[in-house]
């Protein structure tokens, strides 16, 4: 798919980046479980923090292809890294589309460097896949909404500076649900429990604790009621970013898998001689360039009114799938060593499997997609 010179452009100097300063951060961010946060400031001064925030608040406002790509090349220095930027990305988006001009005068310009660090509060410990079972609640008490209870599986969850939170106004009923936007440092919100993963590990992802955490009736982003319809809606951009991360998180393992393939020898010659590894490298290359063919497409789709559901969820389905199968052989290509922390590919491996559960498990996206089809 041609890409426009602009787009070229963005897309070298986020790989430069990737390349440069955030591959060489992400073995020891992964194994002291820490965000790299210098990465973070240098990802906001080549601009990509800006790209949901328009130009009238000193965003970017980029196109859905041109996101992809970011999110794509992030991706490829670290999936912790490019799943807190996506985070941040759908918080500014939340604000500019729904807030009034105080809210995105108060938020945006500031965001747009990338502090405060925006998070995005929808999941909970019994409501995951079925958001409307969320059990939050924004009860009206006079100009004020007092809110209890708590998010779980927060990316940016600690970090954070701003929290764009979905709650019920009536616990009791689904049709309810709002969407808000809360300062961390309200009174009565607090981090709660930082989770202990398998992959992801320099994310921090925590749950939130709201407790009788008052926060004034112009915080509200949305009208009572339309902040389910509101999520659903930024969410299909959501899983435009991280099919686009399953991509650069398979192209950094077949790059990995290639360059050994190359340089380990077995009886004399390199393994990439062997037909077996070569069927190998050929079959992770097609399922890579699958998954960005159909990423790239859903991206175009983002740009041109109305949300692509179908186009984003089979390529976060397709493209996730892809990211395990690829990281999988990446490890079996390296043998024994791939298996050991001494390669990266045994980390790209473990971060792989979150691609396909956060925004919308595999199973999620199936039903979005039989559900086009056949409904």
């Amino acid at each position: 798919m041609e890409l426009s010179p602009e787009q070229e452009a963005i897309r070298e100097t986020v790989r430069e980046f990737a390349e440069a300063e955030i591959r060489p951060t992400a073995r020891e961010a992964d194994e002291t479980e820490t965000f790299p946060e210098a990465v973070w400031d240098g990802l906001a001064d080549i601009g990509v923090t800006a790209m949901t925030v328009p130009e009238a608040y000193g965003g970017l406002d980029v196109e859905g292809l041109t996101y992809a790509l970011v999110n794509e090349e992030v991706a490829y220095g670290q999936l912790a890294v490019a799943t807190a930027l996506s985070v941040h990305c759908l918080a500014t988006s939340c604000i500019a589309e729904f807030g009034d001009e105080r809210q995105k005068d108060r938020w945006l310009p500031e965001m747009v460097d990338g502090r405060p660090v925006g998070a995005f509060a929808l999941s909970e410990p019994h409501a995951g896949s079925n958001p409307a079972e969320m059990s939050t609640e924004a009860r009206k008490e006079g100009d004020e909404y007092v809110i209890n209870g708590t998010k779980q599986w927060i990316t940016n969850g600690e970090r954070s500076g701003v929290v764009v939170l979905f709650a019920k106004t009536d616990r009791d009923d689904p049709r309810t649900v709002t969407q808000f936007v809360v300062p961390k440092d309200a009174d009565g919100l607090e981090v709660g429990k930082k989770e202990e993963k398998l992959g992801l590990r320099a994310s921090d992802t925590t749950t939130l604790v709201f407790d009788d955490v008052r926060i004034p009736e112009s915080y509200r982003l949305t009208e009572e009621g339309r902040g389910l319809s509101a999520a659903l809606s930024i969410l299909t951009g959501g899983r435009v970013g991280i099919a686009a991360q399953s991509v650069g998180l398979a192209q950094s393992a077949l790059d990995l898998a290639v360059e050994y393939a190359g340089e380990r020898e077995q009886f004399g010659d390199p393994i990439a001689d062997i037909q077996s590894i070569r069927q190998k490298l050929a079959e992770m290359h097609a399922k890579t360039q699958a998954g960005r063919m159909l990423t790239y497409e859903a991206a175009r789709g983002l740009d041109e009114g109305s949300p692509p559901s179908m186009a984003a969820s089979t390529a976060k389905y397709f493209a996730s799938e892809a990211a395990m199968d690829v990281t999988n052989e990446a490890v079996q290509v390296h043998g024994g060593y791939g298996y050991t922390t001494d390669f990266p590919v045994e980390r790209l491996y473990r971060d792989a499997k979150i691609t396909t559960i956060y925004e919308g498990t595999t199973q999620i996206q199936k039903k979005v997609i039989a559900r086009e089809l056949l409904d």
